[in-house]
């Protein structure tokens, strides 16, 4: 499994952390992309989870803790015959597996706007650990964007079929997480 992606910063905000607290992910402002290789690899496959959730809890050193809940079947890839087909039991599953989770089990500020993320990604009942930086792209008194690219081999999750060969490479999914405080 490809399980660290890397970002480097571009334009990193002040280095100060997020205040000590519970934080909800602010789903309208926030976005969970995916782009895969398809067609023997000449097409980019993209698509989007359109409903998306989480919280987090900020502790008093600025490490955090929490969750990000996907709903499988929110995919949309604009032709609904193959968001159809990837909400099945050949990909998603999403009759047995409605929700994908990512738990946050460690975020810890590394300076420089980049945040090391731990966590265990769950999809179609398959667990695996990942790593990867984030990158903090607002700190503000009661909001904070997070960004992170992550490259997740699908099977790894279980997600073996590949109809006539079509599909090649992992698939690289891009996360805006914009949390308010409460």
């Amino acid at each position: 499994m490809a399980d660290t992606a890397d970002t480097t910063p571009t334009s990193p905000v002040s280095p100060a952390s997020p205040a000590v607290g519970h934080w909800r992910l602010d789903a309208d402002r926030s976005s969970v992309r995916l782009r895969h290789r398809g067609m023997w690899g000449l097409v980019n496959v993209k698509g989007a989870f359109t409903r998306v959730e989480g919280d987090g809890e900020v502790r008093p050193d600025g490490s955090a803790h929490g969750n990000l809940a996907i709903d499988a079947a929110s995919l949309d890839t604009g032709i609904r015959k193959r968001d159809t087909h990837l909400r099945g039991p050949d990909f998603f599953d999403v009759a047995n597996h409605p929700r994908m989770v990512f738990t946050v089990t460690d975020a810890s500020p590394e300076g420089s706007g980049a945040v090391r993320v731990n966590g265990v990604l769950t999809v179609i009942g398959h667990s695996h650990p990942m790593t990867f930086t984030a990158r903090l792209d607002e700190a503000a008194k009661d909001a904070v964007t997070l960004t992170a690219e992550v490259v997740i081999d699908r099977e790894d999750f279980g997600m073996t079929a590949n109809p006539g060969g079509m599909m090649t490479g992992a698939a690289t999914v891009s996360v805006v997480a914009r949390f308010t405080r409460h």
